[in-house]
């Protein structure tokens, strides 16, 4: 038998290539009143239907996309605008520490200079205590503030991590058999 004419076997199968794997499957025979069909159903379709039904098409996909986007700005805003209230805060407290420091050096002045006798050190001390009440308030509002914003940021990964998961989960491996079989079958 001659090698260069086809078997029967070649004729009903053929190679094919799978994205670097190749195997034999049988060739498929296209019907001509089947191809016909589908060429007049294409040329049926009106095309000013066709570019509305596409318009419609981009249009929906635009709009899922800028909602996904927008809900994501949204967040960025939010922890923007958080961060600005907290550098507002601890710009405030820097100045409200520099006011303190100006108050005690005039303070020890006023100690170190001859005192009249109503200013005593009961006063000195009142105040200082004052200043240190409001640094330590002032420090746990900062505080605070952080840990909400760092609770933020953690729901946030929590669900960009829920939603990369779920990516897999959805994947036709983890369907009944049935389903998985159907789905390999499938062109």
């Amino acid at each position: 038998m001659d090698s260069a004419t086809p078997t029967w076997e070649d004729e009903e199968w053929e190679l094919y290539n799978d994205d670097g794997f190749v195997y034999k499957r049988k060739k498929r025979r296209l019907d001509p009143a089947d191809v016909a069909a589908r060429f007049q159903s294409a040329t049926d379709v009106d095309p000013e239907e066709e570019a509305k039904r596409r318009r419609e098409w981009k249009r929906s996909i635009l709009l899922k996309l800028q909602g996904k986007y927008q809900r994501e700005i949204d967040q960025w805003d939010s922890l923007s605008s958080t961060l600005r209230a907290m550098e507002e805060k601890v710009h405030q407290l820097q100045q409200q520490r520099e006011r303190e420091r100006e108050r005690e050096q005039e303070q020890t002045a006023l100690l170190a200079s001859p005192s009249p006798p109503a200013m005593g050190a009961e006063s000195v001390s009142g105040s200082l205590v004052d200043d240190l009440l409001l640094q330590v308030e002032a420090q746990e509002a900062i505080i605070h503030d952080v840990s909400n914003l760092c609770d933020v940021a953690e729901a946030i990964c929590n669900k960009k991590d829920e939603q990369f998961k779920q990516l897999f989960f959805d994947l036709p491996i983890w369907a009944s058999p049935h389903e998985l079989i159907a789905s390999l079958c499938e062109d």
